[in-house]
């Protein structure tokens, strides 16, 4: 009886943390917290798309998101989107995006986010796309956009699990 109350145990602990793993999308450099990064997928023939995700800063001093790469983008880079006298304006942040001590930036559709021009393919749901990301201050980390469906839901819909990195 003992063995079959262990065995049941430990089922219910191996199903609870392998579907921590499989929902969870995190990742940790240093004191940054990188939550869900995300982009939307694309149709055929599309050349541009989106990445989002947060960012959360738990240092004692600012950090500063610098450049993005991701094999198979000609080019990637962090954009604002912001509405200018009623008209929407979209600029590549020359200087990065500055995370402040205890803040989230949130990376986000109509907000900041990661443009990727010069798609070599199709984004499509379900699947992940590899990028890293560079820090001013923490250095580097490899994450995984994860490809959410046209017009899919926000990162702030998910689990976020931090993942430390090597």
């Amino acid at each position: 009886m003992k063995s079959r109350l262990n065995n049941s145990i430990f089922v219910v602990f191996l199903c609870l943390f392998t579907s921590s793993l499989a929902f969870g999308h995190g990742y940790k450099l240093g004191d940054l917290d990188i939550r869900h990064p995300w982009a939307r997928a694309t149709p055929s023939g599309a050349e541009v798309a989106g990445g989002y995700m947060e960012i959360f800063n738990a240092g004692s001093a600012s950090d500063r998101l610098i450049s993005i790469n991701v094999p198979g983008v000609h080019m990637a880079a962090v954009h604002e989107m912001a509405v200018v006298d009623g008209i929407m304006k979209m600029r590549p942040l020359a200087q990065g995006l500055e995370i402040k001590s205890g803040e989230t930036i949130i990376l986000k559709p109509g907000s900041f986010h990661v443009m990727m021009m010069g798609l070599s393919k199709p984004l499509i749901a379900g699947e992940t796309l590899a990028g890293t990301l560079h820090f001013e201050k923490a250095g580097s980390i490899d994450v995984e956009f994860k490809i959410e469906a046209m017009g899919g839901e926000p990162a702030s819909q998910h689990n976020h699990t931090a993942v430390p990195a090597n």
